[in-house]
């Protein structure tokens, strides 16, 4: 390809790019285009560069640093970015005995990945007859004193789930962390009686700092009541989260339902799945 073509096929690709951030903000209504005009943008680009090691490593590492500093939500988009990088550079460098090697690696590493999110993606969902006495809505991150855009969705779950059961009784559970000016539960419990829920109907667990203390802490109060938590309670969180959540629940000893949070921009919520798959793998292994 000569330079004339090939700043012409890399003008369509910035455009298909363009038009896809574009959409992707701005537009809910186009769910699957963007991400078909960015997969057009993104065969363009390798076609282009498939060549040039360097140019093509650089890119991937750009888009990368892009993901993972200049952009919320699309961090785990940026350390595959610069996966790929990683492998352009290596078979540059490497052996071919030796990148196959590595290739057989990664294909292991992804059947694996594939196998953990079985379990992830299968409890991604609300669970048949969720009404249950007690509902755990679990803390997500707090800027100042506003719930994070994930911490919204959860409570819009929790709201939703309320009103449909009005003898349910919500325990907002998470502490205060890193830049964030009240606990968690304080902003899960001022978002919920802004939006209509009597404070009688919530009970606030301020001291938890993972999503195993706020089951068991949440579990604490529950029993401080008079109440047994073991099949008597159901968990709202983000729809990647609640495979583990229920898993640390019934290591507590506890089974629950899980009650699935509202859906937030795709390119973010395969951002949190591909996360989440690290966080199961974590609890297999080590049991929190």
């Amino acid at each position: 390809m000569d330079k004339k073509h090939r700043i012409i096929w890399l003008s369509v690709a910035v455009l298909l790019l363009t038009a896809a951030a574009v959409l992707h903000f701005t537009v809910s209504s186009f769910r699957i285009v963007p991400y078909l005009l960015g997969a057009a943008a993104l065969v363009i680009i390798i076609d282009v560069f498939h060549k040039n090691w360097l140019a093509l490593s650089g890119l991937f590492l750009g888009a990368a640093a892009f993901l993972r500093f200049a952009l919320r939500g699309y961090a785990w988009w940026g350390y595959l970015a610069a996966f790929i990088a990683a492998l352009v550079i290596a078979h540059r460098f490497l052996s071919r005995t030796l990148f196959r090697a590595i290739l057989v690696l990664v294909f292991l590493g992804f059947s694996y990945f594939c196998f953990v999110e079985f379990f992830i993606i299968r409890d991604a969902f609300t669970d048949e007859d969720p009404k249950r006495d007690y509902v755990i809505v679990l803390g997500a991150a707090v800027y100042g004193k506003e719930p994070s855009l994930t911490l919204v969705r959860r409570l819009e779950g929790a709201l939703t789930y309320l009103e449909e059961y009005p003898d349910s009784v919500a325990i907002v559970s998470g502490g205060m962390g890193a830049g964030e000016n009240i606990t968690e539960a304080r902003a899960m419990h001022d978002w919920l009686v802004e939006h209509g829920i009597p404070e009688e109907r919530i009970l606030m667990e301020d001291k938890a700092t993972s999503t195993l203390e706020n089951l068991d802490f949440s579990f604490a109060i529950i029993r401080e009541r008079g109440d047994e938590p073991d099949g008597n309670v159901a968990i709202v969180s983000s729809a990647y989260h609640l495979y583990r959540a229920k898993l640390m629940a019934r290591n507590l000893g506890v089974e629950a339902v899980g009650v699935a949070a509202p859906w937030g921009r795709t390119l973010v919520m395969f951002n949190y799945f591909i996360r989440e798959a690290f966080g199961v793998t974590h609890l297999w292994a080590f049991g929190y």
